[in-house]
Formats: C-alpha cells, sequence, structure tokens
C-alpha cells in the first residue's frame, strides 16, 4: 500500500466556519474531536469539503490553518459552543439580576443612558435643594457643535463637574450632554470610578478629547487636575498652574472654540483642612483628604456640607481662528495663551466671590 502523502490539516480546509453550521442544537460533547486523526461528523450531518471558489474570501484558507494550528485541534463545531452551563434558566436569571438598573448598550465611552436617568434625581437634588445653584452665561454655550468648556476645580470629590453638566443638562435651552475628562486619581477610585463614567465621564487623555470633539461633542476640561482638587482651605479659589496648556493645543488642532467657566461653591462643600499621603499611594489614592467629617464620620464625611454654589460661563473663545491650527507647535504661544485663560478664569471667580 503506498504511502500517505497528503496532509490531513490541508485536506481538511474545506470545512466551514461555524457561522454556516445548520441551526438546531449543537453534538453533545460525546462527538469526535480532531485529536490526529480523520475528524467525524455526527450521525445524519454533512458538508461540502470543496466548497465553490466564491463561498470563501480571499485568505480564509489561510486564517483557518493558521487557527488549528494555534489551537492545536480540529474540532468539527467550535468547542466553546459546545460546552454549556448547567441550569441555563439559572444563569439567565443571574445575569438579569447582575443587570439591573443598567442598559446593554453603551456609547464608546461607557456612558450609560439607564444609570444616568437612573442618578438624575440625586443630582437634581444636589443642584436645586442642597447647593441651590445659580448659573450665569448659558447663552454663550452653543446650541450644537464642539466647544470646550475650561473651568477651576476644587473640592476633594468632582462635585464641581456633576454640577457643572447637570446645570447644562437641566437648564439650557438644548439640555446638551456634557462629557467631563475627569483625572486618573479619580477615574480609578472604586465606586466613585465607575460611577462618573456610566452618567457621561471620560477618561482624561488627548486621544478621547479629539474623538468627541470630531462627533462635536461638548466636554469640559478641568486643566488644574488634582492640584486644584488638594487646594488647602487657606488657598481656596486661588487657581493653580494649568498644566502644560494641552487644552489650548486641542482647541488650535481641532478648531474648537473655548467657553471659560467659574465654580464657586466647592470649597465651601468639602473644605480640605488637610492631606494625609504617606501611606495613600500604596493605596492607589494621592491622598487622603482630612475635612471637618472625614475620616471622623467614616464614608458619611464625604458628602457634601449645603453650601451656596454660582456658576458662570463666559465669551467663547477662537482660538484657531485667530492663531491657525499651526500654531499648537508653538510651546511659547500655548504657554502664553494658557496663562491668559487661566487669568481670566481666575478674574470670573473673584467676580462671583464679590
Amino acid at each position: 500500500m503506498p504511502p500517505d502523502d497528503t496532509d490531513p490539516i490541508a485536506d481538511d480546509l474545506g470545512a466551514p466556519d461555524a457561522s454556516h453550521a445548520p441551526d438546531g442544537d449543537w453534538p453533545s460533547m460525546a462527538d469526535d474531536v480532531y485529536l490526529g486523526g480523520d475528524a467525524e461528523l455526527a450521525s445524519g450531518d454533512s458538508y461540502d469539503p470543496y466548497p465553490a471558489a466564491g463561498d470563501t474570501d480571499e485568505g480564509a484558507e489561510q486564517r483557518e490553518l493558521e487557527r488549528r494550528v494555534d489551537e492545536g485541534r480540529t474540532p468539527v463545531y467550535p468547542l466553546d459552543d459546545r460546552r454549556r452551563l448547567p441550569l441555563p434558566g439559572l444563569w439567565r436569571r443571574w445575569r438579569a439580576f447582575a443587570m439591573r438598573g443598567r442598559a446593554d448598550m453603551v456609547d464608546d465611552f461607557g456612558r450609560d443612558p439607564i444609570a444616568t436617568a437612573r442618578w438624575e434625581w440625586v443630582l437634581d437634588f444636589l443642584y436645586s435643594k442642597w447647593f441651590r445653584t445659580e448659573v450665569r452665561g448659558l447663552e454663550h454655550v452653543p446650541a450644537h457643535g464642539r466647544a470646550i468648556l475650561i473651568a477651576n476645580h476644587a473640592g476633594s470629590l468632582p462635585y464641581d463637574s456633576a454640577m457643572l453638566l447637570h446645570a447644562i443638562r437641566r437648564d439650557h435651552p438644548s439640555r446638551r450632554d456634557v462629557r467631563p475628562l475627569v483625572e486618573d486619581a479619580v477615574f480609578h477610585l472604586p465606586w466613585l470610578g465607575p460611577l462618573m463614567n456610566r452618567i457621561g465621564g471620560v477618561r482624561a487623555c488627548p486621544e478621547n478629547a479629539v474623538r468627541l470633539l470630531e462627533k462635536d461633542e461638548l466636554i469640559a476640561v478641568f486643566p488644574e487636575g488634582v492640584k486644584g482638587m488638594s487646594k488647602l482651605w487657606r488657598d481656596r479659589y486661588r487657581l493653580q498652574r494649568f498644566g502644560r496648556g494641552g487644552f489650548v493645543k486641542l482647541a488650535l488642532k481641532t478648531g474648537a472654540p473655548i467657553i471659560p467657566v467659574a465654580v464657586i461653591g466647592a470649597e465651601e462643600a468639602l473644605p480640605l483642612l488637610g492631606r494625609v499621603t504617606w501611606f495613600a499611594k500604596s493605596v492607589g489614592l494621592p491622598y487622603v483628604p482630612v475635612t471637618p467629617t472625614f475620616p471622623w464620620l467614616g464614608p458619611a464625611g464625604l458628602l457634601p456640607l449645603p453650601s451656596k454654589w454660582k456658576i458662570a460661563f463666559g465669551p467663547p473663545i477662537d482660538l484657531a481662528g485667530e492663531y491657525g491650527a499651526a500654531a499648537a507647535e508653538d510651546r511659547l504661544l500655548v504657554g502664553r495663551l494658557a496663562e491668559q485663560i487661566r487669568g481670566q478664569v481666575q478674574a470670573m471667580v473673584d467676580d462671583l466671590r464679590r
């Protein structure tokens, strides 16, 4: 009998993809699986080992060969599809319980419309009853199109970003959604980080900001970052350095106008008396805040104190129209423009405090 020179793997390349399998139940775990010999089909099933040229796209055979070599086996049907969890009804109920209050589909950045609606009443209570927020200059926020809100940052927790997005969604004629860029120190916090993400927060990085602006979204940037949140009570409402001017480069490259925003009230809601840093970084925190209520009251001490809030929006600044996109590569100009905008926001803050 002459030796068999054929390659069993190459001969089996004509096996159909799992998506072409017949409807109905998959074969049981006892069905044959390729372990070095010729695979066999379950009784009653068949397939054409030589499909027509139009049935496979270019490179399909090569991809199938690489998949089987990587897996070290050639199942008649994918093994993962044939392995079923016991008590499927119980697992369906568990999934429904775990997904309660959550949407099956979220946007590219994780915003959950169901979670947003569920927390809406909490934000509205804080905004209208607890903080008694007053808003000025909402007419400067465009009804559509891209724009960058540049605001001061204060308080041990990002209540100011939540109040800013709720102010526009509640009081602006267009009810626009604001996507605040959240710094890593907050975005990776347990419970708070996922919550901010579900109600619209986005991790702060240039790539995410560009993607949002290309979709003509309205984003909020807090250039002070963690330095703004960690200001002590004696330094309240003294704006820190606005980073390296990344928001200026963003505005120049994307053509989005900058809208300065001043927020008053966050310093009084969670006044920071001190910072504990000697063990905070070992648990992934920049610092542990010391306030009049925290840590003395435990987690309840992180709830904000009732304070009067004011939010003011300034006229838009079109940097791209004045300097052009090429100006984003000029470091000196970018730094000077960032300092000018910081001075404008500081002047708006001082005006609100009078």
